[in-house]
C-alpha cells in the first residue's frame, strides 16, 4: 500500500504535468487556430484557442507557391540524407568508443568532448566549407552537422550497457567485428537507434541557419529559410506595398507555414515514441 506521502506526490506531480502540458500546447493550438482566422480577427487579437473569421487564403495562397513546395521538398531530402548519415558515423564512433580495451580511447572520447565546448567560429567555418567546394551544395548542409556529441555520448553508453557475453560468443563462432556489430549489437539497439533517429531528424528538419549561410541560390533552401524569409518580410515595410491578397493575409502567413513545416515531425512522432523514453534511459542508465 502506498504511503501517505508518495499520494500526495503523485497528486501534486500529475498537477505539474498537466500544467507542461498546458503550456507547452497553448501556442501550437495557438498557431493552429490564427493559421485558420481571419486577419481582421487576429490584428484586434480575438485569436486564441478557436479559430475566428473561418479563412483559408492564407493556405491557398502558401500552397499554391511553387517555390514553397520546392523548398519543401529540398527539407525531405536534407533531413533524410543527413540523419542517414549521422545515424552511421554515430553508431561507428560509438561502438568504437564502448570498447574499454581499445588504444587511445581517452584521446578518442577528449576529442569529441573538446568539440561540444569550443569550436572554430563562424567565420573559419565558412571559409573551410567554401575552401572544400561544399557550396551551394547538400554536403554543405550534412557533413558539418553530422555528429552530434550528446547523441555519441548516449548511444556509447548504450553499447556499454549490452552483456559482453555476447560478443564473445559471436566472436567464438567466428564473426568478425563487423558481423558482430551488423548481426549481434544493432538488432539490439533498435531503441536506441529510433531515438536517435529522431533527435537528429528534428534537428536537420528544423535547422536553417546552415543553409542561410552556405546557400546563394532561392531553389536550394530548405523550408524552414522559406518560413524565416517570410516571418521577415511580413513585417517589413515591402510587405505593405505587396500584393492585395498578401497583404490581406499577412498575418496568417508565419502560422499557416509554421503549420505545414510541422505537420511531417508531429505524423512520424508517434511511430518512434514507443521507443523514445526506453533509447534514452537504456542509454543513460547502466546496470
Amino acid at each position: 500500500m502506498d504511503s501517505r506521502g508518495y499520494r500526495i506526490f503523485r497528486v501534486v506531480n500529475t498537477i505539474v504535468l498537466i500544467g507542461v502540458v498546458i503550456v507547452t500546447l497553448f501556442p501550437f493550438l495557438n498557431i493552429v487556430a490564427r493559421s485558420l482566422s481571419d486577419e481582421a480577427y487576429i490584428i484586434a487579437g480575438k485569436v486564441s484557442l478557436v479559430p475566428r473569421g473561418f479563412d483559408l487564403t492564407a493556405y491557398k495562397l502558401v500552397m499554391s507557391d511553387a517555390m514553397f513546395w520546392t523548398n519543401y521538398r529540398n527539407t525531405v531530402v536534407y533531413t533524410v540524407v543527413a540523419t542517414l548519415i549521422s545515424i552511421v558515423l554515430t553508431t561507428c564512433y560509438a561502438y568504437v568508443l564502448s570498447k574499454p580495451q581499445l588504444r587511445g580511447r581517452g584521446l578518442l572520447v577528449g576529442v569529441a568532448l573538446f568539440t561540444m565546448f569550443f569550436s572554430g567560429g563562424l567565420i573559419p567555418n565558412y571559409v573551410l566549407v567554401t575552401s572544400l567546394g561544399m557550396k551551394n551544395t547538400i554536403w554543405a548542409v550534412v557533413i558539418p552537422n553530422a555528429i552530434s556529441v550528446f547523441n555519441l555520448l548516449v548511444m556509447k553508453a548504450f553499447f556499454e550497457s549490452l552483456p559482453t557475453e555476447l560478443e564473445e560468443a559471436a566472436a567464438v563462432d567466428g564473426l568478425n567485428t563487423y558481423g558482430i556489430l551488423l548481426r549481434i549489437v544493432l538488432p539490439l539497439s533498435k531503441a536506441i537507434i529510433a531515438t536517435m533517429v529522431l533527435f537528429y531528424a528534428v534537428s536537420f528538419w528544423n535547422s536553417w541557419f546552415s543553409a542561410f549561410l552556405y546557400f546563394d541560390r532561392q531553389d536550394l533552401l530548405p523550408v524552414t529559410v522559406y518560413l524565416r524569409n517570410l516571418i521577415a518580410g511580413a513585417t517589413s515595410a515591402e510587405s505593405a506595398a505587396a500584393d492585395a491578397d498578401k497583404v490581406q493575409a499577412a498575418a496568417t502567413f508565419q502560422a499557416v507555414t509554421i503549420v505545414l513545416t510541422t505537420l511531417p515531425i508531429l505524423a512520424v512522432y508517434p511511430f518512434v515514441q514507443r521507443y523514445f523514453v526506453r533509447g534514452v534511459m537504456l542509454g543513460a542508465v547502466k546496470g
